[in-house]
């Protein structure tokens, strides 16, 4: 049955100019202003988070728009302290959207005495009330068994898919979809059968975490443009030397397609003085000065599927049909003429 209220949406410090994209385009879609909800996120001298509503969300269906990316504890903490404010203001239904899922890396035990804290941050989230949560591109898949709320999770090759048809038009069979490492796979072979284009691995081998010893190419990838196809860019390393190997092996130019641009430390330098033609990543993250001036580092939007699915979840309707490149193309209309 359709809500009779209209969906409201609430943003944190963490991304506002994503929320405020996707703000526009639910009032687009809605043909009424779907404004930012009236409120202020602030912190005592101490450090201490203080949220304060100035509308009345009594009954409402309420969206908590929040990446915990870097600061992620305060980000996180801004998040469950903005969902208490509203469940104790009578909120109907509170649905957290984190485009960017911190955490998310440490998803399992690794070693002895290591904590799972991907499944801690789960329940700190049910347990400040939210009932919901919409998210993109989860580092591991099974994070979603962690909750006991529905969680939707988005894919960014849709998307990807759709600008690598738009930027390599007519080139399409010279086009290599290369995975970083084994675990990433799935997510580049479900991008390749999108495009219809051949699949290659970049095999990785430590001797230490966090190096590298030796790199291999599975896969022909000589007079190749290879794009490289990953969920996270932290600082770059790793992405750096893969985008090395594959020219060393004959690949005529490579790009990488990143959903959450991390992008610490010297992440950005390194990629600007690599082999790399371009980096591409979504603004789950709200990109720092020195990444929006990189000459070849380039954001494509997320607020049209985000919109979309906020509106999809408020109406009751299907997510998982935004997984399908079909239904983004009116979503993305006109986006990709000016990309």
């Amino acid at each position: 049955m359709p809500a009779l209220h209209e969906p409201k949406l609430m943003s944190g410090n963490a991304n506002k100019s994503l929320a405020a994209a996707v703000s526009r385009r639910m009032s687009m879609h809605r043909g009424v202003n779907v404004g930012l909800v009236d409120a202020r996120v602030e912190r005592f001298n101490d450090g201490e988070i203080f949220v304060e509503v100035f509308e009345n969300v009594r009954g409402e269906d309420m969206f908590i728009l929040q990446s915990t990316s870097n600061p992620a504890n305060d980000n996180l903490m801004e998040l469950l302290i903005m969902a208490d404010a509203l469940r104790r203001s009578s909120a109907r239904r509170i649905t957290a959207v984190i485009p960017y899922f911190g955490y998310a890396r440490q998803d399992r035990r690794t070693k002895a005495r290591t904590p799972i804290s991907a499944k801690l941050v789960a329940n700190m989230i049910v347990g400040a009330g939210i009932e919901r949560v919409l998210t993109m591109d989860l580092h591991a898949a099974q994070i979603q068994g962690f909750f006991d709320i529905p969680v939707d999770n988005l894919y960014a090759s849709p998307i990807f898919a759709l600008d690598i048809e738009h930027q390599f038009q007519g080139k399409l069979q010279d086009v290599v979809v290369v995975s970083p490492d084994v675990g990433g796979v799935a997510r580049a072979r479900e991008l390749a059968k999108r495009i219809g284009c051949a699949l290659a691995i970049v095999d990785k081998r430590r001797e230490k975490p966090g190096e590298v010893a030796e790199m291999t190419v599975i896969g022909n990838v000589e007079g190749k443009t290879c794009i490289i196809v990953d969920d996270i860019c932290d600082t770059a390393g790793t992405l750096c030397k893969a985008a090395d190997l594959l020219i060393r092996e004959g690949a005529t130019e490579v790009h990488s397609y990143i959903t959450h641009g991390v992008l610490s430390g010297p992440a950005v330098e390194r990629v600007t003085n690599s082999s790399m033609k371009s980096l591409v990543i979504t603004d789950t993250i709200e990109a720092t000065e020195s990444v929006r001036n990189a000459q070849n580092i380039r954001i494509v939007p997320t607020a049209p599927i985000f919109a979309q699915a906020i509106l999809n979840i408020w109406n009751g309707t299907s997510v998982s049909s935004l997984f399908e490149t079909e239904t983004l193309h009116p979503i993305y209309e006109g986006t990709y003429a000016t990309l």
